[in-house]
C-alpha cells in the first residue's frame, strides 16, 4: 500500500469522523461544513476527470453545476405546487429522480458544448467553455419564471427513500456515499483502457490517432461524464442550501473548482477532497477574521504551484516517502 493510499484513507475517515463527533456533541454547524466539503469535492471530482485525466482546462463547469442545481429547484418547486412542467409532466421531491434528470440534462449539455469546444485547444478551449457558461448564466438571470436574478428557494429539502434528509447528519451521509461512489468511478475510469486512451490523448493526440483511436470521441465522452458528475453535485448543493441562484453558474464557480483541484493535486484520486477541505477550512477560519481571506488563499495557491506541483496530496505523500 502506497503512502498516498494511506493518506486517502485518512482523509476519507476524517471527513466521516468529524460530522459523527459533531452530531454526538450537538454541533450541527460542523456537519454542514463537512457536507459542503463533500459536495464541492464531488463537483471537483467531476472536473478532475476532464482536467486531471484529459488535460481539458474547462472554465465552463459552473454551467453543469448550475444545471444540476436548477434541476433540483425547478422539480422541487413544481412538485410542491402541483403545477405541471412541460408536456404535462409533474415535478418531484425525490432525490433519485432529480439526480437522474440533473445528470441527463447536464450530460446532453456537455455533449453539445463539448462537440464545439473540443474542436479548439489551449486558451481557445478555455474561452469557449467560459463563453458557454456565461450564456447559461445570463439565461438564468433573465428567467423570471424561476426567480431570475433573485434565485429560487426550495421550501423543503428533497427526499431520499428511507432517510430523513432534514437531519444534518443523514443528509451528510447521503453526500458522503455519493462522493465515495464518484471517486470509485473516477478510479475505475483511470484504470480502464478508456482512461489510458484519455491520458494518452492529453499527452500526444497525434500518436493516439495513428493507432486508430479518435481523440475527439474519447475527450467528448469524458467531458460529458464529467458534466454529469458535476451536475449531481449541483443538485446536492441546492438541497444543502435549499436555494439555487445564478451565482452557481458564474465563472467564479468554475474558477473555484479549478482551484480545489490544484490545491489537492491534479489527477489524484482524493485530490478534490483534499482541496475542498483546505478551501472550506481556510474560508471558515479566516472568513470571520477578515473579508479578504481570499488573499491568504491566493498565497497558499501560489505556494502550491511553486513548491508542491503535486498539490497537497503530492506534498504530503512526497514528505512521507522521505520520512
Amino acid at each position: 500500500m502506497s503512502r498516498e493510499t494511506v493518506v486517502n484513507f485518512i482523509l476519507a475517515a476524517l471527513l466521516l469522523a468529524v460530522p459523527l463527533l459533531a452530531n454526538a456533541v450537538g454541533q450541527p454547524f460542523y456537519i454542514t461544513l463537512a457536507t459542503r466539503i463533500a459536495i464541492l469535492a464531488l463537483a471537483a471530482t467531476g472536473l478532475n476527470l476532464a482536467l486531471g485525466l484529459g488535460g481539458l482546462v474547462s472554465f465552463g463547469h459552473a454551467a453543469f453545476f448550475g444545471i444540476g442545481g436548477y434541476a433540483a429547484g425547478i422539480l422541487a418547486t413544481h412538485g410542491f405546487s402541483g403545477e405541471p412542467l412541460v408536456f404535462g409532466l409533474s415535478g418531484t421531491n425525490q432525490m433519485l429522480v432529480i439526480w437522474i434528470v440533473a445528470a441527463v440534462t447536464a450530460g446532453l449539455a456537455g455533449l453539445a458544448i463539448g462537440a464545439i469546444s473540443l474542436r479548439t485547444s489551449g486558451v481557445y478551449f478555455i474561452m469557449i467553455t467560459l463563453a458557454f457558461a456565461q450564456m447559461v448564466y445570463y439565461f438564468a438571470v433573465s428567467w423570471p419564471a424561476y426567480g431570475g436574478e433573485d434565485g429560487l428557494s426550495i421550501l423543503v429539502r428533497n427526499q431520499f427513500p428511507g432517510v430523513s434528509t432534514m437531519r444534518p447528519l443523514s443528509f451528510f451521509l447521503i453526500c458522503y456515499v455519493v462522493l465515495l461512489a464518484a471517486i470509485g468511478l473516477f478510479a475505475l475510469i483511470r484504470a480502464s483502457r478508456f482512461g489510458s486512451a484519455l491520458q494518452a490523448a492529453r499527452q500526444n493526440p497525434v500518436r493516439v490517432a495513428t493507432v486508430g483511436i479518435r481523440p475527439f470521441r474519447i475527450r467528448l465522452t469524458a467531458f460529458a461524464i464529467s458534466a454529469m458528475m458535476t451536475a449531481l453535485a449541483g443538485a446536492l448543493f441546492a438541497d444543502l442550501n435549499r436555494f439555487v441562484s445564478p451565482s452557481m453558474l458564474s465563472w467564479h464557480m468554475s474558477g473555484e473548482l479549478i482551484v480545489l483541484i490544484i490545491l489537492g493535486g491534479t489527477g489524484r484520486l482524493f485530490g478534490p477532497l483534499a482541496g475542498a477541505a483546505l478551501y472550506v477550512i481556510i474560508e471558515y477560519a479566516l472568513g470571520g477574521i477578515t473579508e479578504r481571506w481570499q488573499f491568504f488563499l491566493g498565497l497558499i495557491l501560489l505556494g502550491v504551484v511553486l513548491f508542491a506541483r503535486g498539490g497537497l496530496l503530492g506534498f504530503i505523500a512526497g514528505k512521507a516517502r522521505h520520512g
